[in-house]
């Protein structure tokens, strides 16, 4: 049984040798793991070809056998033996590195393959275990789980082993492996539940938080530093020739579509040229780890008597809870690395933390938040870090970050809504610290070439966050007409309101334009209320009118959050502020009809107040001629400094705080995979999906599912809690 299969004649070729060793892999027999079988096929060149029917009946034929084989296993255990040499040799040069790539382009076709076409509720195909009776070397311990092992030596070597060109290569094919083996992920529904089977994902779950804070550090390094793929003619000389598709290539391609492999990477060359795959595929990585959340069932019993059809007050009841998340918490206690503010505040973390470069982080994610998957890292670190966020909110280049934020949301039509949404809501966290609202507000722009609708000239970053924040609220309500959104965006700018200095005459100006814009929905939704009272025709109008009225409760709401962001700036910054006076000043006629409404009523008295005192002057001052803009700006100017406040009442600031749902989980990952699915080389069947919902009258492969564009439907799973 340990005999090696007789291979063909010296007189064949390479091809027919590859492909009767691989045939011999996905057949009937089983080979020991002693078995020299397992090195003639790990040294296999890897330019040989293979036809697609050949290849998609190889893994019909290997998923009928495994079972009996459990050779999947067997060369995930050949791999983790690569991989822990791999780590001896600490870089060097080795040729068990194209062994371990071997290994890794063999195990992560059939992998996927059994995956994807699994029927078993626990991915029973898998097999991932040995025959009690299989003979096995003296050094192997029998119980140790196959998935722990593999990702103890993945993981290791990931966090341990430096990027080189000579450790690339290997590098960016673990990480495929690992994406492949966490994508049982995309076979469980969006809640995650005590019944989900994610082997590999469990058992990264499971390794140290010594080598937990290496991966989530190595991953971050990769990310920022983004190193290049050797070239073609680079330490591998075996992937030179671009005519050639390598066997487990096309393996990949015609199976599964798998990652593209390697060769590719070395060869081929494409537009993008800002992508970087090591990088990328490091942080799609990342971002699945840290938002990973398994599901367990808790001990015990839970006392009922709520149904008194119940024979005992005791009924068992299915508690479930989640464990902790190693990744996610060392994001979260990520230090900068030239700084940690326990050395001054003299209590230090409990154990090692990852060190970072947070300024390198910082300027990476300036240059990458055009992607989506940045913009989530972004997030993650500042709803989590609080040291990263600390750190962001003392840089003096903040543009580096809010102006592709801020770019991203202006092109709002070109995105898809979750993008918005997350970005929005980086703007909120950061909202929430009053020293960043005032020091936008004095970094001026010289100009912002990519706003069409109005020259934009030596205009506060403040200023350009505020006009963008209403241009969103406006396309908000003409295209998505989500509350969420708005709730976001309104929350920011009152956020910001108390400390705003010298806002600009077009951002004063779009400000009052808001409340107008508002004020029109407001009055359409009080008409057609009123009109379905009158008619009372239908059975179904109760419900409409309810409907209605429940909207029209939330624009009086956001009536009220914007009238409550002029009276902060009228309250607390009205002599820096002439510019916003005078928007007022000049479109007055848009507050009378809400001066005696009961919600807005006592807001607008601060803003007459402010209107009767610049009026009365103006009127007692004699002018020559008309009064044109420029005297009109200076005259409020001029009296802004004989300006006391008389008569204004003191209104609570408002203050907005974002919070994560109770459950974000059930946003997050579908979001992650939706993402890496777009954006890497790793395509997975659509009948097999059960994360996210999915057309399967498109393409069988699916590589990205589009959110939906209406937001309240996304939003209804992960919402912004606002807390005034």
């Amino acid at each position: 049984m340990g005999a090696v299969p007789s291979t063909p004649r010296h007189t064949s070729t390479t091809t027919e040798t590859a492909e009767y060793l691989i045939g011999t892999f996905v057949g009937e027999k089983s080979f020991p793991l002693a078995s020299d079988f397992w090195q003639k096929l790990l040294e296999l060149p890897l330019t040989l070809r293979s036809a697609p029917d050949r290849v998609q009946e190889a893994c019909e034929l290997f998923a009928l056998n495994n079972n009996h084989t459990r050779h999947l296993t067997k060369i995930l255990i050949h791999l983790s033996w690569c991989l822990e040499e791999a780590i001896r040799t600490s870089g060097a040069p080795s040729p068990v590195y194209l062994k371990a790539v071997n290994a890794l382009y063999i195990s992560s076709v059939f992998l996927k393959y059994i995956i994807e076409n699994s029927q078993s509720d626990n991915i029973e195909e898998l097999c991932l275990s040995l025959h009690e009776n299989e003979p096995v070397p003296k050094d192997f311990t029998t119980d140790q789980k196959i998935e722990y092992l593999v990702m103890h030596n993945v993981l290791t070597f990931l966090g341990s082993i430096d990027v080189s060109p000579t450790t690339s290569l290997l590098h960016q094919e673990l990480l495929n492996f690992m994406l492949v083996a966490m994508s049982t992920q995309l076979l469980s529904g969006p809640t995650p539940g005590p019944k989900d089977v994610n082997p590999f994902l469990d058992a990264a779950m499971s390794q140290e938080s010594l080598l937990v804070n290496l991966v989530v550090r190595r991953l971050l390094l990769s990310y920022i530093m983004r190193p290049r793929l050797p070239s073609s003619s680079a330490a591998y000389s075996i992937f030179s020739e671009e005519s050639q598709q390598g066997v487990l290539q096309r393996v990949g391609s015609a199976a599964a579509n798998l990652v593209l492999l390697p060769f590719n990477y070395l060869v081929s060359s494409n537009s993008e040229g800002s992508r970087n795959q090591l990088a990328d595929c490091s942080l799609h990585v990342l971002l699945i780890l840290i938002h990973y959340h398994k599901c367990v069932v808790s001990d015990g019993l839970i006392t009922d008597r709520s149904d008194d059809s119940a024979t005992s007050d005791t009924v068992s009841k299915v508690n479930t809870y989640f464990t902790v998340n190693p990744y996610s918490k060392a994001l979260e206690n990520a230090r900068d690395i030239e700084f940690d503010r326990a050395d001054i505040e003299g209590n230090a973390q409990n154990g090692p933390v990852v060190r970072l470069p947070f300024a390198s982080l910082f300027d990476t994610l300036g240059m990458c938040l055009a992607d989506e998957t940045a913009v989530l890292l972004l997030y993650s670190l500042l709803q989590g870090n609080s040291d990263f966020l600390e750190y962001v909110l003392v840089r003096t280049d903040l543009d580096t970050l809010l102006m592709p934020i801020l770019e991203t949301l202006y092109s709002a039509s070109r995105r898809t809504s979750n993008q918005i949404y997350m970005l929005l809501i980086i703007l909120l966290i950061l909202s929430q610290d009053s020293s960043f609202s005032a020091s936008i507000h004095k970094m001026i722009l010289p100009g912002v070439p990519w706003y069409k609708e109005h020259l934009l000239h030596q205009t506060s970053l403040g200023s350009l966050m505020v006009i963008i924040l209403i241009r969103t609220v406006q396309y908000n309500l003409s295209k998505l007409r989500d509350v969420y959104l708005h709730t976001t965006c309104l929350a920011t700018l009152a956020n910001m309101a108390p400390h705003v200095h010298r806002l600009s005459a077009y951002a004063s100006q779009r400000l009052v334009s808001l409340f107008y814009m508002l004020s029109r929905k407001y009055n359409k939704l009080v008409e057609l209320r009123d009109d379905k009272l009158q008619t009372k025709t239908i059975s179904t109008g109760d419900s409409l009118v309810e409907d209605m009225s429940a909207e029209l409760q939330i624009y009086t709401d956001f009536l009220r959050i914007v009238l409550e962001i002029l009276n902060a700036i009228l309250t607390y910054a009205l002599p820096r502020n002439p510019e916003v006076v005078y928007a007022i000043m000049h479109r007055q006629e848009v507050f009378q009809p809400f001066r005696n409404h009961p919600r807005f009523a006592e807001l607008l008295e601060n803003i007459y107040n402010v209107l009767d005192f610049f009026n009365s002057r103006m009127d007692a001052q004699r002018t020559d001629g008309e009064w044109s803009v420029e005297k009109v700006l200076l005259f409020i100017i001029n009296n802004c400094r004989s300006w006391r406040g008389d008569g204004m009442k003191m209104f609570t600031q408002l203050h907005f705080s974002y919070e994560q749902e109770s459950h974000p989980e059930e946003f997050f990952i579908p979001y992650v995979w939706q993402l890496v699915l777009s954006r890497s080389r790793f395509s997975f069947s659509s009948e097999a999906i059960n994360l996210f919902p999915v057309d399967l009258h498109a393409n069988k492969q699916v590589y990205y599912q589009e959110p939906n564009t209406n937001l309240e439907g996304e939003l209804n799973e992960h919402r912004v809690q606002l807390d005034p």
